[in-house]
């Protein structure tokens, strides 16, 4: 194991909008407390011309700009020889789960490469080893938003920033469900109470209550994810352990 934390690159034309809110709350705090680092690299600075130009007219015509291959090269090898992840965001990647940042977090760390305009040269995906990675079936201006979405969703399960690693365990796709209904004071909001079971005091009977809400949540908005768990025999362990 390396001593050093683990590392977030990003590669992005706009270094200012980090860490954002990345720094802010726990993964702020576990930053300051460096459970893990951050750092932005500008493909501008490795232009080759006066005005910094990092995109040009797309091969074959159309709208809009291209990210130029040889300046993201260059920007993405002055990291140096560097084992870690190599991550492009692009909304024909491959979909990001939970189990894909549990993975991820167990690691270095990653480089995040942030795209602008209409994209990037597709020969510096093939040629620096890009992965492909999307957060969902829509389209962003760039990838800045999707990578710190990627590495807040990494950091957090990284020991020391949430701090109790318990407070993660019931929560949507942990145990392949979603997370089941939350509820505090007061008792009565606008005509709706906190269900009684859960001030009953009976914990067998509350954690019963709970896996049952999230059967449900899942089975009604997620049916895939459902399916999935079902198919896992995850549903049987439930049945031997009770």
């Amino acid at each position: 194991m390396t001593d050093q934390p683990w590392t977030a690159s990003i590669i992005t034309l706009y270094p200012d909008a980090m860490p954002g809110i990345l720094g802010a709350g726990v993964l702020g705090r576990g930053l300051q407390a460096g459970h893990w680092a951050l750092e932005t690299v500008n493909p501008r600075d490795f232009a080759d011309d006066k005005h910094s130009t990092v995109d040009d007219t797309p091969a074959g015509g159309g709208p809009g700009m291209v990210m130029r291959a040889d300046i993201l090269a260059k920007t993405i090898d002055s990291l140096g020889q560097d084992t870690r992840p190599r991550l492009v965001m692009s909304p024909r990647g491959r979909p990001f789960t939970q189990a894909f940042a549990h993975d991820l977090s167990r690691g270095n760390g990653a480089v995040f490469v942030c795209g602008r305009f209409e994209g990037i040269d597709q020969r510096v995906i093939d040629g620096r080893a890009l992965e492909e990675v999307s957060i969902g079936d829509f389209v962003l201006a760039g990838g800045e938003i999707a990578a710190a979405a990627m590495i807040e969703a990494c950091v957090r399960l990284i020991p020391g920033v949430l701090g109790a690693p318990s407070s993660r365990e019931d929560e949507s796709f942990e145990q392949g469900l979603l997370e089941y209904p939350q509820y505090t004071r007061p008792r009565e909001f606008e005509g709706r109470a906190i269900p009684e079971i859960l001030l009953s005091g009976d914990h067998g009977k509350i954690a019963a209550w709970r896996r049952e809400e999230a059967l449900k949540l899942t089975r009604a908005r997620r049916p895939d994810l459902y399916e999935a768990w079902v198919q896992s025999g995850d549903y049987k362990k439930d049945d031997q352990s009770s």
